[in-house]
């Protein structure tokens, strides 16, 4: 079994790389692309798709895979979500990381379809950005709120 620390080590960088590249896309590369001439655009959205494709699965391993070794760390609060703040935040904070997790599986899903950054995709996005700022500030308050 892989040591609390080690995995929360690993679950933070891997977050703070997701949360950074979601971050860059919603509040930087969107307004961005808008000075941009098409053509260019096109070029720029598809070479980020190209590194995002190659990257994140990984990256969502990592995240995803250190994050179910902690939450065996806590399966006792787990098993009674609504014994304690902590195990409701907790709770919480792994739904709305299940869904997040959702919300990639259609992104990958639909970019096969010939689909580029559309209206949908830019909706997905903004979820995911609002899902991580959920996340974070539940990630804080469990130990804050909840101890």
């Amino acid at each position: 079994m892989i040591p609390y620390p080690l995995l929360l080590i690993a679950h933070l960088f891997a977050a703070l790389m997701f949360i950074g590249a979601v971050f860059f896309e919603v509040l930087i590369l969107g307004s961005a692309l808008r000075q941009v001439p098409a053509g260019t655009k096109q070029r720029i959205e598809a070479a980020i798709a190209r590194r995002a494709r190659r990257l994140m699965p990984w990256v969502l391993a990592l995240l995803y895979g250190s994050g179910a070794g902690m939450a065996w760390h806590y399966r006792a609060a787990l098993a009674q979500p609504l014994s304690s703040s902590f195990a409701l935040m907790l709770t919480l904070k792994i739904a709305l990381a299940l869904s997040v997790l959702g919300h990639f599986a259609v992104a990958m899903r639909t970019r096969g379809h010939g689909e580029r950054v559309s209206r949908r995709f830019q909706r997905i996005h903004l979820s995911v950005f609002c899902h991580m700022l959920g996340i974070v500030l539940l990630a804080k308050a469990m130990f804050y709120l909840g101890a």
